[in-house]
């Protein structure tokens, strides 16, 4: 009888060999063994063995559908996973999230973690498959024919704890998590053109990082709280909006001249609520089923922003009533023998606003169609400088909800300004500013700029001189434009005295204007 020594030296020995030889038949059978085959071969293995198999297995993918959309699901156990397993697991991959300050360790490819609830022990893994075409191609430039998804095995006595409790506080939490640990960012779509054909998405987005607050906006303070307050109760508002019927969405319509701090409102609704912006850049979008495509790959808590919207795009048909006018024009020059022959051309599609065929109707849909109620707990915010231009249809009441008007800055406005930029509440310039911003026009931005400091000799003394000699100016500029105005309007009306006198000679009508005339002049004089 041989030694114990000897003896595990030669299992050893045995083990070995049988492993090599077992990697040698594998090896061959993936080599020369067809990939369907192997697929039947596996299929029905699995079939066999689930008769004697003691345990249950659940996968969840990262993509699922046509369109490769990242499951809800997935990410939901990777953020529960990241969580729960970290200390258990033995590899780890780490990923950096906001501010380059923190990282957030998952589970690595094929690693095993164990995780416990109430009582009941699970395990999880992650596996990789590789499609058949996949092997062919670069898969650095082919990202999608790798497909990653979790596997999730439990002893099948425990089927309904895990199947309905396990599962749904795993979602949950993982939720929460990613609530909690997620970078908001700030999306634009490009050109259709420019979408590589293994992109999965039709956004590209950076980091959104913007200050703004309500806190630092210059708003009226009765305004400011009826947003806030409007906001937060959309945000709590899902079995409301589920109770009436409606979509879970809002529009707001935010107008007024330049500089009156649109795009800031906007900033400081999404750092109020914690949602993503989706600058939605209509002349970029080809038409109408490309609208629809970038509307679907949006996710909730998010806001859809199309700024300038009267200048996007030509959403009234007044260029192409216009373009065929013009087209019209020439048919006749040419019928008539004119010149225009050699230039008549059928309209090229940039006079009638560029390369986009985007309809009125396609937005409209986009807003509040079908289509609008994929996803939820989503704002669509549009702006706009000159209201009066967009079509009714666009902006009213159900498209877009709330109408904010956003004009001059007011007294109170520069109060907060002078709190942000000089950090005083009170200062004996105070009542002089109030009395000249009470006839003088200037947006926030410019009042901003002129309490900005340019230099670090600047102090609050120096910026409020500084703002108060340009509110002078403004109001010297508006009363000389107003002199002008009168002036015109006086010299208008000399003129048309003095053609009635020689015409009719002196009857009453004339001599009412002639009043009237002097009567200008005065007001003129006396706003100079």
């Amino acid at each position: 009888m041989l030694p114990p020594t000897m003896m595990s030296q030669q299992m050893w020995a045995t083990m070995g060999s049988t492993l090599a030889s077992f990697m040698f038949i594998w090896a061959i059978i993936r080599q020369y063994c067809p990939y369907e085959l192997r697929h039947f071969l596996e299929r029905y293995f699995h079939r066999v063995t689930g008769y004697f198999y003691p345990y249950i297995e659940i996968s969840i993918h990262e993509f699922t559908g046509d369109r490769l959309k990242r499951s809800e699901a997935y990410s939901a156990v990777e953020a529960y996973l990241s969580s729960n397993t970290s200390k258990s697991a033995k590899r780890l991959k780490a990923e950096m999230v906001k501010d380059s300050s923190n990282l957030v360790l998952s589970m690595d490819e094929y690693e095993r973690a164990t995780d416990d609830f109430r009582g009941t022990k699970v395990w999880w893994v992650l596996f990789k498959s590789v499609s058949p075409g996949g092997r062919s191609m670069s898969m650095a430039y082919y990202p999608d024919q790798e497909k990653r998804f979790y596997k999730l095995t439990f002893h099948k006595k425990y089927r309904d704890i895990i199947t309905v409790d396990y599962l749904n506080h795993v979602v949950n939490e993982g939720k929460e998590i990613r609530v909690r640990n997620r970078q908001r960012k700030l999306y634009t779509n490009s050109p259709g053109y420019k979408w590589p054909s293994y992109k999965q998405t039709m956004w590209s987005h950076i980091v959104f990082e913007h200050p703004a607050t309500f806190e630092t906006m210059a708003l009226d303070p009765e305004k400011k709280k009826e947003i806030i307050e409007d906001l937060v109760t959309f945000s709590k508002s899902k079995d409301f909006y589920a109770r009436i019927g409606k979509a879970w969405k809002r529009g707001y319509l935010l107008y007024g001249p330049p500089g009156t701090g649109k795009s800031t409102m906007i900033a400081a609704m999404a750092n109020l609520l914690g949602y993503d912006i989706y600058d939605l850049e209509l002349t970029a979008v080809k038409d109408n089923t490309e609208l629809r495509k970038l509307l679907i790959e949006t996710t909730s808590k998010s806001i859809i922003v199309i700024e300038d919207i009267d200048c996007s795009l030509d959403l009234t048909g007044q260029m192409k009533k216009r373009g065929a006018a013009e087209k019209g024009f020439l048919e006749e020059e040419v019928k008539g023998g004119g010149a225009w022959k050699e230039r008549i051309k059928e309209p090229k599609e940039e006079v009638y606003g560029g390369s986009s065929k985007v309809t009125l109707s396609g937005l409209l849909n986009f807003i509040d169609g079908l289509w609008s109620a994929c996803g939820g707990e989503r704002l669509v915010v549009f702006t706009t400088n000159y209201v009066e231009k967009l079509d009714p249809a666009l902006i009213r009441r159900g498209r877009m909800d709330k109408h904010i008007a956003l004009s001059y800055c007011t007294f109170d406005g520069f109060r907060v300004l002078a709190k942000n930029y000089l950090r005083i509440e009170r200062h004996e310039t105070f009542d002089e500013i109030e009395k000249l911003m009470g006839v003088t026009k200037m947006t926030p931005a410019d009042v901003a700029e002129n309490l900005m400091p340019k230099s670090p000799n600047d102090d609050p003394e120096k910026c409020l001189s500084n703002f108060i000699q340009a509110l002078e100016e403004v109001k010297g500029e508006a009363a000389k434009k107003k002199y002008e105005e009168i002036k015109e309007i006086d010299t208008s009306k000399e003129e048309e005295v003095a053609v009635e006198e020689e015409e009719g000679g002196g009857n009453k009508e004339v001599e009412g204007k002639r009043d009237l005339v002097a009567n200008i002049i005065r007001a003129a004089r006396a706003s100079e």
